[in-house]
């Protein structure tokens, strides 16, 4: 009787082993996946958004959409170049971006100007608040 619990016991603990064995996910051998933004660029929507906010001109309003519209194209056409190094690639839509904040400039007032960095500001810190980790 007492072989018979022992074979018993020594059967159940080989099959849960086992059992266990199975039940572990094989090691992720894939590289984990680019962060992507949450949204995809649209220069029709931002351009409504910045008119309504600074009270853009029609005119103001023509210009502004073509600027953001070339921005996200090239952004967009650097982000599909895998032969760049991800520094590089940063710099350079570092350097797209300055470029379309120039043109922007040109378009309009100075007290516009003043609005949308104090709105690029306030958005980048609520952006920083909310990914900071709890003290």
């Amino acid at each position: 009787m007492k072989r018979l619990v022992l074979i018993t016991a020594l059967t159940l603990a080989a099959s849960g082993a086992a059992l266990a064995q199975q039940a572990t996910p094989a090691p992720d051998t894939q590289p984990p996946a680019p962060v992507t933004r949450h949204h995809a660029p649209n220069p029709s929507k931002e351009t409504a958004r910045m008119a309504k906010a600074l009270n853009l001109t029609p005119d103001q309003t023509a210009k502004v959409e073509p600027i953001l519209s070339d921005r996200d194209a090239q952004i967009a056409a650097l982000n599909s170049n895998t032969a760049m190094a991800d520094e590089d690639r940063q710099e350079h839509a570092k350097a797209i971006r300055k470029a379309a904040i120039s043109k922007l400039a040109d378009v309009l007032t100075p007290g516009q100007m003043q609005q949308l960095k104090d709105m690029r500001k306030k958005h980048y810190d609520n952006h920083e608040t909310e990914n900071s980790p709890a003290v």
